[in-house]
């Protein structure tokens, strides 16, 4: 079990991506839990999907005295170095980043701009605080991924396994920001810790991922598509569990690697992968038990099971042993309990009278 090195509550934390999913939330645990801890969220806001839902998770945030939003693009290198002489981070959480694997296939150039360039000012910005401002950034956490894996045939995803066949434009950029972390860290001393998310899901998600968009197409009267004829398996990992591994991670510093490097890579997933299939069918129930479909509901009549995508894996499975060992990590939602919580969401949020 590892020492709390940083107090939260006495920290100055600066969240990248901050309207988006697990930053905004991770935002809204951090100003609960710990009473001092001060917060600057940025984001660039963009329309990749629907940014009612950006508004809706700011909103969670407003006229708290210890929050501050600024729209800034982190790709941005001007606007991005304001906010460290501004704001002066001592924790920089970096969850930016254009997200999506089929997306990156026909729009490689958000990839590139958002995931490489802006991370990139991530560790510029973060170098030179040392010389900026008193301590300086003291860890540095950042979103990587499970895609970095490829599809590979060993299971679970250990972190010491080799991630060298990335399967998407969207997997080599998060590869590569481990390489860059990994690169700054050794250079320049900063401490840095990259995350691989494992599916994340829950109320307010992104609507591109299955359990949203499969949502959104059967209370239309559309059918679903299945791809690789749903032998697939998912680790989802619920929205509080990811934002749980966040929070106790931020708190430490990394272990030294082998030549003495402050640099390290997690797994954060729920290490119980759901078959495809059995998903869908538990969607589909919850979304009967919640009324937004008939109880005679035929969801086999509105599946269509295609061939798998480019850049799809079959499966995605985390090994959470090292991240449980040093931080007595424990995911504790039931797929079907979160399932049940994004449906109840979906329900108030897109179909309530009061809307």
């Amino acid at each position: 079990m590892k020492d709390i090195k940083h107090d939260l509550s006495q920290s100055r934390l600066l969240v990248t991506g901050g309207a988006g999913f697990i930053g905004s939330n991770l935002a809204v645990k951090l100003l609960n839990d710990y009473p001092g801890i001060k917060i600057l969220a940025i984001d660039n806001l963009n329309d990749y999907y629907d940014t009612s839902l950006k508004d809706y998770r700011l909103s969670k945030l407003e006229g708290n005295k210890d929050f501050q939003f600024k729209k800034v693009d982190i790709a941005d290198r001007e606007a991005l170095n304001e906010v460290f002489t501004s704001f002066k981070p001592s924790l920089v959480f970096n969850s930016a980043a254009q997200a999506g694997v089929r997306y990156s296939i026909d729009n490689p150039d958000a990839y590139v701009e958002s995931n490489l360039i802006g991370f990139y000012n991530i560790l510029e910005a973060c170098r030179h605080s040392y010389e900026n401002y008193e301590g300086g950034v003291k860890h540095l956490v950042y979103a990587s991924s499970s895609s970095v894996y490829g599809d590979s045939n060993k299971v679970p995803y250990s972190v010491d396994d080799k991630v060298d066949n990335p399967v998407s434009l969207y997997a080599a950029t998060k590869k590569s920001n481990e390489l860059l972390a990994h690169a700054y860290s050794k250079l320049y001393g900063i401490p840095s810790t990259g995350l691989r998310f494992f599916t994340v899901y829950g109320p307010a998600g992104r609507p591109d991922m299955a359990y949203f968009s499969f949502t959104n197409k059967l209370l239309n009267g559309e059918k679903i598509k299945i791809f690789n004829y749903g032998n697939c398996r998912r680790d989802f990992t619920y929205i509080d569990d990811i934002v749980l591994g966040v929070e106790k991670v931020l708190q430490s510093d990394p272990n030294l690697t082998e030549d003495g490097v402050k640099y390290d890579i997690y797994n954060i997933g729920n290490g119980e992968p759901v078959n495809l299939m059995d998903f869908v069918k538990i969607l589909g129930e919850e979304l009967v038990s919640a009324g937004l479909l008939k109880e005679d509901f035929d969801l086999e009549a509105n599946m269509d099971l295609i061939a798998a995508q480019p850049g799809d894996v079959v499966t995605t499975y985390a090994d959470v042993s090292k991240l449980k060992e040093d931080f007595n990590y424990e995911p504790n939602t039931d797929f079907r309990d979160g399932i049940r919580k994004f449906v109840e969401w979906y329900k108030e949020f897109y179909l309530s009278e009061d809307k």
